[in-house]
């Protein structure tokens, strides 16, 4: 939990004043027992006693009452600021920190294991920050004020109470020792669910298409009941706590009005300093009471803690650390490069490829031979185990992240768009571009003749994962939003391959131009998409060699 403290940064200002409001009504409320102790003893006191009047004492406790209520008013409200704002930037941090971290390890996670770390688990530190651990000062405050009080009234009966705090930590430790792997095996199950949940939401279509429904709703079903019965586990460890530290401090109190009682028949205690004395105990079992809350509510947060601190520790992509490539005329080599996946046969062996700037080269090859890999390692979402990748003669492992893929686009054959406008996609990569670049990238997309015939044109919603447009809208989409970029190298991993062939030859034919003016990367299969290439290369065995099959005309 110390290790998360330092992500969670909670406003100085508004922290210290519900500190002070918190110590602030501490301090009245253990007045209050006093305030009893003299209206008793007023109220027993035998005529011509000097006594306060009865009419001051009433006076006094109602201000101190009225005073305390305000500040538990005001209190509450800069403790939901705190909690509010604590939650806000614990959520900013997670959220940027799973933006940072490299493709790699989300593609190894469920996306519901994931987003539970932005929703439940930083709700439920952030809300134990300001919940719980805030308010333990004045708990503790309270507690070691009536006890000093009690001893100022009576040290005998004070001691007592000390005696008997081991038999409360030891309740605590035997209820509670249940409490942390609960609520792990909680938040792990409620991950699956969400994972479940996103999973099936996300292929709705092939489900419905199988019939699946009444089968993943049972399944669903079941993961639910198993949380439910995880959560009932939890919930009895957590709510014998407080209800046996309350019956603990109840037979105390009993105890003290015993002892209490004795020692007024000694006459080494008076009726009025019993009753404050009393009254002093209750405010102890409130104290000691909330300590068996936080005691619970640590073993139930530690859980999240513990995933939160696991994810912090992972190592981001830094962007922008090493040189800027500036300028480049988009010249590519691999020089000698493998890559093998985590616990996997090399997938890349020793790969050797030139590529002039300005041409256009197709891969072929097998599903799994590394094509698309051999993309991902150029645009630095993967990082080769050995050998070295250069852009104009430029180590990329040298190079900034972010300027060496302000340099490649991407347009690959799962195209991921937005739940937006087809403005807010073209514009995804350059938000500082203006409407007449938008229309423009699109033109040299080809795409503008459809996104004409929508029925609000560029301000059109074309749905989660543009569901409304066909796929070679989305792949043309796509491509315009590469090219408003205007990189140099241009990759193209199966971007045909939603066209039929007559939709795929007018694109190739409309895109020849566009193309011609970049380092072009196809990985395909298709011949009209090969004819585009002045080389076709065949990866086989991790290792690109020039295929015989695809050999163009006038080549040996």
């Amino acid at each position: 939990m110390r290790q998360l403290l330092r992500y969670i940064t909670p406003p100085p200002l508004t922290l210290l004043i519900s500190a002070l409001l918190m110590l602030a009504g501490t301090l009245l409320t253990l007045l209050i027992p006093l305030f009893a102790g003299q209206l008793t003893r007023t109220i027993l006191a035998e005529p011509g006693t000097e006594v306060y009047p009865l009419a001051v004492i009433v006076g006094v406790w109602a201000g101190v009452m009225l005073l305390r209520t305000l500040l538990s008013l005001t209190e509450e409200y800069y403790m939901g600021m705190v909690g509010e704002e604590v939650a806000t930037s614990l959520r900013d941090r997670v959220y940027a920190h799973l933006q940072a971290l490299p493709l790699t390890w989300h593609q190894t996670r469920k996306r519901g294991q994931v987003l539970s770390l932005l929703t439940s688990d930083a709700d439920d530190v952030s809300g134990f920050v300001t919940g719980t651990l805030l308010p333990l000062l004045p708990t503790l405050l309270t507690l070691v004020g009536a006890f000093v009080m009690m001893a100022r009234l009576d040290i005998t009966l004070a001691m007592v109470v000390i005696l008997g705090l081991p038999a409360y930590v030891l309740a605590l430790k035997v209820i509670g020792r249940e409490i942390r792997p609960l609520a792990r095996a909680w938040m792990d199950q409620y991950s699956k669910l969400v994972a479940r949940a996103e999973e099936n939401l996300s292929v709705l279509p092939a489900l419905k298409a199988f019939g699946r429904e009444q089968l993943e709703a049972e399944n669903f079903r079941g993961d639910n009941r198993r949380l439910l019965n995880i959560w009932r586990r939890q919930l009895r460890r957590q709510s014998l706590l407080s209800p046996a530290v309350n019956l603990m401090a109840g037979l105390g109190v009993l105890v003290l009005l015993w002892l209490g009682s004795r020692h007024i028949a000694e006459g080494t205690l008076g009726p009025a300093d019993l009753v404050s004395l009393l009254l002093y105990a209750g405010l102890l079992m409130s104290p000691l009471s909330n300590l068996a809350g936080v005691y619970g509510q640590v073993q139930r947060v530690l859980g999240s803690a513990d995933r939160l601190i696991t994810f912090f520790a992972e190592q981001p992509e830094v962007l922008d650390v090493g040189e800027a490539l500036g300028a480049v005329s988009g010249a590519v080599r691999f020089e000698n490069v493998t890559f093998a996946y985590p616990e996997r046969e090399p997938v890349l062996r020793g790969l050797n490829l030139r590529i002039d700037a300005g041409e256009t080269i197709a891969i072929t090859g097998v599903n799994g031979a590394g094509k698309s890999t051999t993309a991902h390692l150029l645009l630095r979402f993967l990082a080769p185990d050995s050998g070295a990748i250069y852009i104009d003669n430029r180590d990329i492992a040298q190079a900034s992240i972010i300027s060496v893929r302000s340099h490649a686009g991407l347009v690959a054959q799962h195209v991921q768009l937005l739940n937006g406008t087809v403005a807010e996609n073209i514009v995804y990569g350059r938000p500082d571009a203006d409407a007449g670049d938008i229309e423009r990238a699109a033109r040299a997309a080809h795409a503008d003749e459809f996104i004409a015939e929508l029925p609000q044109g560029y301000q059109t919603l074309i749905g989660d994962e543009g569901v409304k447009l066909s796929g070679g809208q989305r792949q043309r989409l796509s491509l315009a939003r590469t090219l408003l970029r205007d990189p140099a190298i241009l990759i193209l991993d199966e971007a045909t391959a939603m066209f039929d062939p007559a939709g795929e030859a007018r694109f190739i034919e409309e895109c020849h131009e566009v193309l011609k003016a970049k380092t072009v990367i196809l990985i395909t299969h298709r011949p009209a998409s090969l004819a585009l290439a002045d080389r076709v290369l065949k990866m086989e065995d991790g290792q690109l060699q020039e295929s015989a099959e695809h050999r163009l005309p006038g080549t040996q």
